[in-house]
């Protein structure tokens, strides 16, 4: 009798730490697998800035490989579209050592309007967390984003005030966009003084210019493969000199006020393998316009406010 009661004790005790065993087992599995104990949290950042979620007028939009469609309603087959516009611009916004991202975003929701919005994404060691969005405006010209003494500076052409959305964007503006690490808010930041050039003294003949990217309006980044060899020289009597990767090319050029229109150009003759030099020359007969800008570039912005052209 004695020996059947200890041999129930033993097989009880076996049970009880079997199920301590697999009850550890699991705990430390879900732990693994939930490290924030399992809870479903909310989407707020991302480990990076292309794969996060932006909130513009209310409306999270959260990307993927930089892009997100938004329905404008159940059941509609309309989208709201929301992207980066070229690439995240990376440096310290926050003074802690760490690579923060200044990011523009292009808005499509689906009527006849192309919005951008300037927005910061703010790195904690691990993640990104983005900020609130700062409308620029609608259709204008993007040119380029750039850190500047712990700001991020939005580079962009608009529109004289109470010119049609028809009219080519022409007057340049540099928006400088300052982050509040109280608030997590980002802000206006307005200066007297935005660079070293004055777009009014600048003229198209002062030197020659030199290409160093062009942007589309669809996002895409091109550049020379080649740095410092895509040269354009005006001269005051209406010719024009082109060098690129390849040959050289001659023609004239007309301007009334900020238009600028190319004449048929001339070319050399030889064949280089992997010139961008008909790439280079399609983008400069689409070219409708001009401007300069403060830091002392030539942007020759394309017809249809499909792009613009940066030179230095």
């Amino acid at each position: 009798m004695i020996k059947k009661i200890l041999t129930t004790t033993l097989f009880a005790s076996i049970i009880v730490i079997i199920i301590i065993m697999v009850a550890i087992l699991v705990a430390g599995v879900y732990r693994f697998n939930f490290p924030n104990g399992g809870d479903v949290l909310p989407v707020v950042n991302a480990t990076d800035v292309k794969n996060a979620s932006y909130t513009i007028d209310g409306e999270v939009f959260t990307l993927v490989q930089g892009k997100a469609e938004n329905l404008i309603a159940p059941n509609s087959a309309t989208k709201h579209t929301v992207s980066i516009f070229g690439e995240p611009v990376y440096g310290d916004l926050t003074a802690d050592g760490k690579n923060d991202a200044a990011v523009l975003l292009v808005s499509n929701p689906g009527g006849s309007g192309t919005f951008y919005y300037a927005v910061l994404a703010i790195a904690t060691g691990t993640t990104y967390v983005t900020t609130n969005t700062l409308l620029l405006g609608d259709r204008i010209a993007p040119q380029t984003v750039e850190i500047r003494d712990g700001r991020a500076v939005y580079n962009y052409a608009e529109r004289k005030a109470g010119e049609p959305m028809t009219t080519a964007p022409s007057i340049g503006k540099s928006f400088w966009v300052q982050y509040d690490a109280s608030t997590g808010q980002i802000g206006q930041f307005v200066q007297d003084f935005e660079g070293d050039a004055d777009p009014k003294a600048m003229t198209l003949g002062m030197k020659k210019w030199t290409w160093t990217k062009t942007l589309m309006n669809d996002g895409k980044v091109i550049t020379p493969k080649k740095s410092d060899v895509f040269r354009v020289t005006f001269t005051s009597d209406g010719k024009v000199s082109v060098a690129t990767d390849c040959n050289s090319m001659g023609g004239s050029y007309t301007t009334k006020d900020t238009s600028l229109t190319f004449g048929p150009m001339i070319s050399t003759r030889m064949y280089c393998e992997g010139s961008q030099e008909d790439e280079f020359a399609k983008m400069l007969s689409e070219v409708g316009s001009y401007m300069f800008t403060k830091k002392g570039e030539l942007v020759l912005m394309l017809k249809y406010d499909s792009g613009s052209m940066i030179f230095k």
